[in-house]
């Protein structure tokens, strides 16, 4: 058995035994992994080969801009992530303790909501020009100069607001996790601050960036919203440009193989660079370093340099939508409350899906003893890495097929057509929702159920309980708390899902997140602010979930 594997929970049948867990742990896998096979085998059986002109024309575009947002992201959030993390664990000034919660409420905040209220607030018409006008009298853009705004350096920096704080909550743990005297040897040693950081506290804390900042990367390619709005096209435009507008589902699937490799390098790189960085801590409890407390201008400057972030990641975006949704006509337009219910539903549908199964997959690894389900459980998390466009590439297809196949027994059973069953209704949604966020249902569940101690499943096992009746008995009352938080995270994350839900949804279909896209691609800034404004709510609930979790 592999290193990774876990114990079979004591008292389970010998590993000979064949039980449902093990084929249902197999069938969830393969449901997870499907969309992915899907999309490789349509990238290698195309119907009208179109790589070779994808490659002498657009293919360069789409690469360039990918990887260019790619750099300029992961060394813009490594920057205010690592930063922000280093002074608010190392040093104590005012409005700590607010701005170690406050610096991840962008979370809350999609990034293409971001991408909306930065154009808006710096447009011709918006506040910033409207301003320069009245004080220095200029009456027409030939009078001044402004910087163009939908840029691809624009992009940058709206990702960067929005992503940053994964760089900061895994940062900010690795620094807590430090111990304080290594921090003390070192400023007795006569090492100033910029010392201390670049010799002790970042040298330990390279991994845990390293994870931040591939995390990032993941995001931004599969981001949509944002590029598009920007007009930067890149690898995920390009599969919609090749699918959508070109019609070719074959060119569409070999972009999407790309991006995959784009993924998988990063995944990569992040796992080499954990293992060339090897740090152990000490046998006793570690003492943290100790806050040093600045004051004067060190203090404020402090502050105002981790409330930049926030001010651009969360009080911008929000304040914007603000402006836009103030009266009754923004939250009494018509289909507001349809696209609400459509995303609770869709959304607490998936989420019910996504932690029942990770929940069966990892008790049927635990159970069983056997080699497959521990060997199949890294290989699921494979659809959180996937982008949305991606997955909604590799699951119209075979269910496409599997609606035909229903509709032709329908209709040769009853003579009447049923239609389309699963690419006709909201069915495709919940399960690309389910793939995509299958990794953090699937982690939750591992960590929770590795607190039970193994004595209470063997106590009920000895007194005659299935082990179905172990898990709903023993475990569940145990672990409610851990699933909840589970639940809630996958449900926001299906809320806020913009790429996949764009190439999935049904006809007339809108969702919280498509129509905060549709309004904005029209320039009704003002259509989107209801909706983005439920989504930055419905964020803000993961974001207090974060921050209890980060709590001191």
């Amino acid at each position: 058995m592999s290193d990774s594997a876990q114990p079979p929970v004591p008292g389970a049948a010998p590993a000979r035994n064949w039980d449902l867990w093990t084929p249902g742990a197999a069938l969830i896998a393969a449901l997870v992994l499907g969309p992915v096979v899907a999309v490789f085998w349509l990238a290698a059986h195309p119907s009208d080969n179109l790589w070779p002109h994808l490659v002498s024309t657009t293919l360069p575009r789409y690469l360039g801009n990918t990887l260019i947002l790619l750099g300029g992201v992961g060394l813009l959030t490594a920057a205010v992530g690592t930063g922000a993390a280093w002074l608010v664990t190392l040093y104590s000034f005012p409005g700590r303790r607010w701005l170690q919660w406050a610096l991840l409420m962008p979370l809350a905040v999609p990034a293409y909501l971001g991408a909306y209220a930065l154009v808006d607030f710096l447009e011709y018409a918006g506040p910033v020009q409207t301003g320069l006008r009245a004080a220095f009298g200029w009456q027409s853009p030939r009078d001044y100069w402004f910087p163009e705004i939908r840029t691809r350096g624009a992009a940058i920096i709206v990702l960067s607001a929005a992503l940053y704080p994964y760089v900061y909550i895994l940062a900010r743990a690795a620094f807590r996790e430090q111990s304080g005297a290594a921090w003390e040897v070192a400023r007795a040693l006569g090492a100033g601050a910029w010392g201390r950081l670049l010799r002790v506290g970042l040298p330990l804390a390279r991994p845990a960036i390293a994870a931040g900042v591939a995390v990032v990367g993941m995001e931004v390619v599969n981001d949509f919203g944002t590029v598009d709005f920007f007009a930067v096209q890149t690898l995920t435009t390009g599969i919609f440009s090749v699918w959508l507008q070109a019609g070719n589902l074959s060119g569409a699937a070999q972009i999407a193989t790309l991006v995959l490799g784009l993924v998988v390098l990063l995944v990569t790189l992040e796992k080499i660079s954990r293992a060339r960085s090897r740090s152990f801590g000490a046998a006793r409890a570690i003492r943290p370093a100790e806050a040093e407390r600045l004051t004067g201008w060190r203090a404020w400057g402090t502050f105002a340099l981790c409330l930049l972030p926030v001010l651009a990641g969360f009080a911008l975006p929000v304040g914007v939508l603000l402006s836009h949704a103030i009266g009754p006509q923004a939250w009494a337009a018509p289909g507001l409350f349809l696209a609400l219910w459509h995303s609770l539903a869709t959304g607490g549908l998936a989420a019910l899906i996504t932690v029942a199964a990770g929940l069966y997959i990892v008790y049927a690894a635990r159970l069983s003893g056997r080699r497959l389900p521990v060997l199949l459980l890294p290989v699921t998390t494979i659809g959180y890495a996937a982008p949305g466009a991606v997955l909604a590439l590799g699951i119209l297809f075979p269910l496409a097929g599997v609606d035909n196949w229903i509709a032709d027994r329908w209709l040769a059973l009853t003579g009447t057509d049923p239609g389309l069953i699963l690419t006709g209704s909201a069915a495709a949604l919940v399960f690309a929702y389910s793939v995509r966020f299958f990794a953090i249902a699937q982690g939750a569940a591992d960590a929770a159920l590795g607190r039970v101690p193994p004595s209470l499943p063997m106590a009920a096992r000895s007194l005659g309980r299935s082990r179905g009746q172990v898990l709903g008995a023993v475990h569940l009352p145990m672990i409610r708390a851990s699933m909840g938080s589970a639940l809630l995270l996958v449900f926001v994350d299906c809320v806020k899902e913009l790429p996949a839900t764009l190439l999935l949804r049904p006809f007339s279909f809108d969702t919280l997140a498509t129509r905060a896209h549709a309004k904005a691609s029209l320039e009704d800034i003002a259509g989107a602010a209801a909706p983005g404004l439920i989504l930055t709510a419905v964020g803000l609930v993961a974001v207090a979930l974060l921050a209890r979790a980060q709590r001191d």
